[in-house]
């Protein structure tokens, strides 16, 4: 793969936006083992990077009974920390691409990663409960930035070779949420059984993940170095009139671009249910700790192979509907093993739920079907996933309340199935073969 890059590296490096040089902050002269040697750089901090964007969640997940009892907290309060991350990606998520242009992706990446790091490192000690929720918070903070302008740093250097380094940063994704869910607990057991210290291991791998984008510090100056007057890079033809301009689409005027937000909202809140309470759900059941966290790998991983399979099967069917119903089925039916036996059938719940928690690339693809236009599907996919992560706020808080007040899982995995029934009626909607365009200027 990496020879693959080396060689496309000249018609890549002249396809990044804004008139950035092939190396950040090297001159634009440099040679073809530079510009090759950046290309592997940007690699190896796009995996590492993709690898930290779950583990202060899953992690968290793992040990949830062991930070409840020391930090005195409560079963909404545990709740409100599995509600967190929707709220953060919500909240930060959209100020990545204000934060890009004034000091650059790579730039924003590496802050974000350090923000990762730091928060990881500060949250176990933070001394009570308020203190880790904020140190939380700034862990989640750097992945809502990050999480959003990956994808624009793909797109940048890797115009001709998107769908294979997509791939790869989904594959790391999955990957990283595995491993923190299957890892946490046996590393806390190797350093002594301490919570903290256990949780705060991870801290490791988002400061190794700050390395690569080091360089990338100094892109915005080259950036800024390399604009012309107008605010045009250099060599960049002046745009047409009416062109590269975002057309005046009222998203909100179409049904399919409501549909696929809810259906955003609703898997995502599916997706921090499982990754916030899922474990609990088993040790409560009477599974070990350790084989709890393997549970919570086992459903995480299911997206590795799936992530390949299933926006490829999509993108050749004119309606989605089809897919959108196995995935529901499969979380109806891993729900209902985990109310009628969590425990004898464990494995077989956890597959079923990583099956139905796939739902997430299929929804990224579908975002890129409904719209007709670059610029609608830049629209439509603001529109879903900020509208939908706010939807998936209330879900894991309420789950911590019901556990809370009713002694038991049964009320809450009740509403889990329950969500599952909305959420596949509004994707199948929003899978019917239209585009965001033609409903916003019909109605």
């Amino acid at each position: 793969m990496m020879g693959l890059m080396a060689s496309e590296e000249t018609r890549t490096i002249e396809s990044t936006t804004a008139g950035t040089s092939a190396t950040p902050g090297a001159p634009e002269t440099g040679g073809t083992a530079t510009r090759a040697w950046t290309m592997r750089l940007l690699v190896v901090g796009i995996v590492l990077a993709a690898l930290n964007l779950r583990p202060a969640i899953t992690s968290l997940g793992a040990l949830l009974e062991e930070v409840r009892d020391g930090l005195g907290m409560s079963g909404s309060v545990a709740g409100l920390l599995t509600s967190v991350p929707p709220l953060c990606f919500a909240v930060f998520g959209v100020t990545a691409p204000r934060l890009a242009r004034r000091f650059g992706p790579g730039a924003v990446v590496c802050a974000g990663m350090a923000a990762i790091g730091a928060g990881l490192l500060i949250r176990p000690f933070a001394g009570g409960t308020a203190g880790f929720l904020a140190a939380t918070a700034l862990a989640l903070m750097g992945i809502a930035v990050s999480n959003v302008l990956m994808p624009v740093i793909v797109k940048r250097y890797f115009p001709d070779r998107v769908g294979s380094m997509t791939g790869l940063y989904s594959m790391a994704l999955a990957m990283g949420t595995a491993t923190a869910a299957a890892a946490t607990v046996p590393l806390t057991d190797a350093v002594g059984g301490d919570w903290r210290s256990g949780l705060a291991l991870w801290a490791a791998l988002a400061a190794a993940a700050v390395l690569p984008w080091i360089p990338f510090l100094r892109e915005r100056g080259a950036a800024q170095a390399e604009r012309a007057p107008g605010g045009r890079a250099r060599g960049e033809a002046p745009a047409a009139p009416g062109r590269g301009e975002a057309p005046a689409l009222r998203i909100t005027r179409s049904r399919t671009a409501w549909a696929l937000a809810v259906f955003f909202g609703l898997q995502a809140t599916a997706a921090y249910i499982t990754m916030g309470w899922m474990p609990q759900i088993f040790r409560d059941a009477g599974v070990p700790a350790s084989t709890a966290g393997l549970l919570l790998a086992v459903t995480m991983v299911m997206g590795v192979p799936l992530a390949f399979v299933i926006p490829r099967l999509a993108a050749r069917l004119p309606h989605q509907g089809p897919i959108v119903l196995a995935l529901g089925a499969s979380g109806l039916a891993g729900y209902a093993g985990l109310y009628l036996a969590p425990a004898a059938g464990a494995w077989a719940w956890a597959l079923l739920l990583g099956v139905a928690n796939c739902a997430f690339p299929l929804a990224l693809t579908m975002v890129g079907m409904r719209a007709g236009t670059g610029a609608g599907v830049a629209q439509l996919s603001a529109f879903a996933q900020s509208t939908g992560y706010l939807i998936s706020i209330p879900g894991p808080l309420l789950v911590g309340v019901l556990y809370q007040h009713s002694g038991g899982w049964e009320l809450p995995i009740a509403l889990m199935a329950a969500l599952m029934v909305p959420q596949t009626i509004v994707g199948v909607l929003a899978g019917r073969d239209r585009t965001v365009e033609e409903e916003a200027t019909a109605r």
